[in-house]
């Protein structure tokens, strides 16, 4: 029998690449989608798969959902994805959420015992510990779609117990490799949405963009893997074929290669351990001539130490950090905050709220809310 998918955050990248992928194969079911506002392109996904339940974050487009779609049920807000979750009968769940939203659903799947393939990356960022530990209470397993983090994932499985030395990921460069701090502080909207490898939403583009992306995936890569951060490196390379290396003891290192394109990780996420055929380009390293690395230009780039930094502190840091890079980037893409605007933000909020333990989820919802206050707050102050 096919195993039975529920896919978060269906109308977006990944979510849609998901949905190509799920319509190459007879192993998966989609029995469930939800999207935050995109009812009518959702409602179309639901109709093309057969699906009969489907929750939208937003009360006025699901209230429109629900009149033009009578063949099926639609589930409204935060609690509807709690609720698509838990009734939904899934064996997995792909959450392909933007941003702390993602939150909620990922404890909720884990928390049933739900195999859970993760694109929301801020679930790992914010929730850290208490989710991996979730996972391991229940048995559920916790698997990378971020390309870099597949990648880490794949090459591991061959690396003995106790052999792993360091991991490295790495980063394009986003749109503004190679320019200075002071080169940044005019960039506009548009240029900083022109990703020159791939195509994402508008949020994670911007996080590619000040290397805030390439932070949280360093985080990411901490729960997920069990590595020290002092174990974990980044390099900007350009071409984005060489998207994660694995060094061993013995001074070797493995590679995983492969040409940009999204469907690879969302694949592997979806049928480990088995590799599905996909109708993907494939990598000649004769036509590609040549891979080229650098060093990351942290001056320029400030978010990738301030996430270094909120990791290290621990507790509600990240939460913080998060938190307040979601609400920076918001106010730059409609035009009340300059680019190099937004690390400042993020460091001013982080100075305000330095961290502190965490010993529920609640501790964690409150330090966004708060954080979220004083990040707009710093905001309001710059206008």
């Amino acid at each position: 029998m096919p195993r039975r998918l529920l896919v978060l955050g269906s109308t977006g990248s990944i979510g849609t690449q998901a949905l190509d992928v799920v319509s190459r194969t007879d192993d998966l079911e989609v029995v469930g989608l939800s999207a935050a506002r995109s009812w009518e392109p959702l409602v179309q996904q639901a109709i093309e798969n057969g699906v009969r339940r489907i929750a939208l974050a937003d009360a006025d487009a699901a209230a429109r959902a629900a009149e033009a779609w009578t063949d099926g049920e639609v589930l409204v807000g935060a609690q509807g994805l709690v609720q698509l979750v838990m009734e939904s009968d899934a064996d997995l769940v792909l959450n392909a959420l933007v941003g702390s939203a993602g939150l909620g659903p990922t404890v909720t799947a884990l928390g049933e015992g739900i195999d859970l393939a993760l694109a929301n990356k801020e679930s790992l960022v914010v929730g850290g510990e208490l989710v991996t530990q979730l996972a391991e209470a229940t048995g559920a397993r916790l698997l990378p779609v971020d390309s870099e983090h597949a990648a880490l994932h794949h090459l591991l499985q061959g690396v003995p117990a106790g052999a792993l030395e360091r991991i490295t990921i790495t980063a394009s460069g986003g749109p503004f490799r190679g320019r200075t701090r002071a080169q940044l502080a005019d960039v506009t909207v548009e240029e900083a949405l022109n990703h020159p490898t791939w195509a994402m939403g508008g949020k994670i583009t911007i996080d590619s963009a000040t290397l805030m992306n390439k932070g949280l995936e360093v985080m990411e890569a901490h729960h997920l893997f069990n590595i020290d951060y002092d174990r974990i490196g980044v390099v900007v390379h350009p071409q984005s074929i060489v998207h994660a290396t694995v060094e061993t003891a013995d001074g070797a290192q493995l590679a995983h290669l492969g040409l940009p394109d999204m469907r690879i990780a969302i694949a592997y996420a979806l049928h480990h351990p088995d590799i599905m055929s996909l109708p993907t380009r494939r990598l000649d390293l004769a036509q590609t001539g040549s891979l080229t690395f650098e060093e990351v230009d942290h001056e320029a780039f400030p978010c990738l130490d301030l996430c270094l930094q909120a990791a290290r502190a621990g507790g509600t840091a990240p939460c913080v950090l998060n938190a307040a890079n979601e609400v920076a980037v918001h106010a730059f893409l409609n035009g009340r905050l300059s680019f190099t605007g937004i690390a400042d933000v993020i460091d001013a909020t982080l100075q305000a709220m330095p961290g502190g333990p965490v010993h529920a989820f609640d501790s964690l919802f409150e330090a966004d809310r708060e954080a979220r206050e004083i990040a707009a707050e710093q905001i309001g102050a710059r206008a």
